[in-house]
């Protein structure tokens, strides 16, 4: 039971931050087409690493966004891979 909850913690987690990548993407290329604020990169980076990545990487791909920068179109699946490549190993480390 309590393993059952922790996955659903995690999961609504998860979907939490890639939907809110995926929403600052497209406010911040709706800004940038109007020129006003900005969503800062750090934060977009922040919420990729925090588990968007996911969201971030769709949201390049739906709103077009950050697509002409190597650092978004390399660095938000690294990261998506650095973040697989941890579960895989906390599965091991945990026989699970």
């Amino acid at each position: 039971m309590i393993h059952n909850n922790r996955i659903i913690i995690l999961s609504l987690y998860l979907l939490i931050m890639n939907l809110t990548l995926f929403i600052a993407m497209g406010l911040d290329k709706s800004k940038a087409r109007k020129g006003a604020w900005r969503i800062r990169e750090n934060t977009l980076f922040s919420l990729c690493a925090a588990g968007g990545s996911i969201g971030g990487i769709l949201g390049m791909l739906v709103f077009r966004h950050k697509t002409k920068q190597a650092t978004f179109v390399y660095g938000f699946p690294i990261i998506l891979l650095l973040q697989i490549i941890l579960v895989a190993c906390l599965i091991v480390m945990t026989g699970k």
